[in-house]
């Protein structure tokens, strides 16, 4: 039997934050890729003078397909550079490119909440499936137990999120010092860049916000079942 009620609501406002924190983000990528950059630098460019600039050797840098796919991968140590950012020169793609050498910058430094979310990464998925999986099998057959295990297993998506908020906090703030220091960007250009990668960092705030909220919906909703039962 599944209960329906006014929990279920919980999660729409992490929902509609992560919706609208999506809309600004494509919104202001949109925007800032047609602004150039003064200095005509590539985000490959930047991104490599970056990682010279703080004596990184051993991370390659490649393009790869899609729109705001950039990332960087500790484990290859290869930063990824979606193929408008990587081939163009704008405040956009320098932005993104800054950003994710600054994780770069974190792994070789070995900061702590990067070495964290590196090494619970791989269970995560797998622990907020199981999770959500052994929370309805527990509300059908009314199992106090599964619904704990479930809640428990779903946490570590919180766990992961809450991680994750400073490793992003900390690699936007990255890239603005180093783009400063190294004279990439005049303060219009900054204040354009600043802009961006605060919106970006939205998009983790929203998303640690809809995971506590689902995992609250799922605690309320199993004490309606024990009460109920």
């Amino acid at each position: 039997m599944f209960y329906f009620g006014w929990w279920d609501l919980l999660p729409i406002p992490g929902f509609l934050l992560a919706l609208y924190a999506q809309f600004k983000l494509r919104s202001l990528f949109k925007k800032y890729q047609n602004v150039p950059q003064s200095q005509g630098m590539t985000g490959a460019e930047v991104a490599q003078a970056i990682l010279d600039h703080e004596g990184i050797r051993n991370v390659s840098i490649e393009p790869c397909p899609g729109e705001l796919t950039d990332h960087y991968d500790p484990r290859a140590r290869v930063l990824r550079l979606s193929e408008a950012n990587f081939n163009t020169s704008s405040l956009a793609a320098i932005g993104i490119a800054a950003h994710e050498a600054g994780h770069a910058i974190q792994h070789k430094e070995k900061y702590v909440p990067l070495d964290m979310r590196m090494t619970i990464v791989g269970v995560t998925g797998i622990a907020t499936n199981a999770g959500m999986i052994l929370f309805m099998i527990g509300l059908f057959f009314h199992s106090g137990i599964l619904l704990q295990v479930g809640i428990w297993c779903y946490s570590a998506i919180v766990v992961f999120q809450g991680i994750t908020l400073p490793v992003e906090f900390d690699a936007s703030a990255r890239a603005k010092r180093v783009l400063a220091e190294l004279g990439f960007v005049n303060r219009e250009e900054g204040e354009a860049i600043k802009k961006m990668l605060g919106v970006a960092a939205l998009t983790y705030v929203a998303a640690m916000a809809t995971a506590m909220l689902e995992l609250l919906r799922m605690i309320i909703l199993a004490n309606h079942v024990r009460d109920r039962d």
